[in-house]
């Protein structure tokens, strides 16, 4: 089995990222950057953490016109990552012309495509925020309008709530990749994630991947909370 830990470098500085990557990744799968350090360390601490021989998830979220989102994903692509984000709210065209454009640059390069993985519903938000917006209110449907919708339009992978993998699981295809963030161990504070479940309790429901933030960075002892995550899963 894989290790399905991937640890999100949710910190401001590429020392202090490269530096958390080096003590835990005895205990992890892959590291995901995110908007907050791509914009400080840019794709020079991509390439470092590639160096490493690290598995990247790159999660910067693209949402645009189709052929905008295509010419990122083919970045993205020849940055060597092996994940990375769309909004699936962006619609077929876009969807599609992301995971073409994985795909047919990463055959260009003669490596593996990257896992192209369509955000449903943010895990900050509820019913309540949905309903600012003006548009569906039931978090459960949206998610599965904008699953199908992407399962429909070629995309191999979802980045979901752990409080949808069941249902999710009902009806999309086996080979779908379901990327799980809102991980919490019990232990935190309460924070902004709305809708968490523990480690074992997502891989139980049915999440290929776990994304583990806070509960890692943000402790005493980042190594032995990956290593205690880790061993919460055998």
């Amino acid at each position: 089995m894989q290790n399905p830990i991937i640890v999100a470098l949710d910190l401001p500085s590429a020392a202090q990222a490269l530096s958390l990557a080096r003590e835990v990744a005895p205990f992890v799968g892959a590291f995901k950057v995110g908007k907050e350090l791509f914009v400080s360390a840019g794709p020079e601490l991509v390439r470092q953490l590639r160096a490493t021989g690290a598995s990247v998830f790159l999660d910067l979220k693209f949402h645009d016109i189709p052929n905008t989102v295509a010419k990122a994903v083919a970045a993205a692509t020849r940055l060597d990552v092996q994940m990375l984000t769309i909004h699936a709210g962006g619609g077929s065209e876009m969807m599609q012309a992301a995971e073409t454009s994985a795909h047919d640059t990463a055959r260009e390069l003669g490596r593996p495509a990257p896992l192209v993985l369509g955000v449903t519903v943010l895990t900050s938000m509820d019913s309540a925020a949905l309903a600012e917006l003006g548009g569906e209110t039931d978090v459960a449907a949206h998610v599965e309008r904008l699953a199908r919708l992407a399962a429909a339009n070629g995309l191999r992978g979802l980045v979901c709530s752990p409080l949808e993998l069941v249902a999710l699981r009902r009806f999309l295809p086996a080979t779908m990749q379901l990327v799980t963030p809102g991980i919490r161990t019990g232990n935190e504070k309460a924070d902004d994630q709305k809708r968490t479940l523990s480690p074992r309790e997502a891989i139980a429901a049915g999440a290929s991947w776990l994304v583990v933030g806070r509960p890692i960075y943000a402790g005493p002892n980042p190594a032995a909370a990956a290593k205690a995550i880790l061993a919460s899963l055998a």
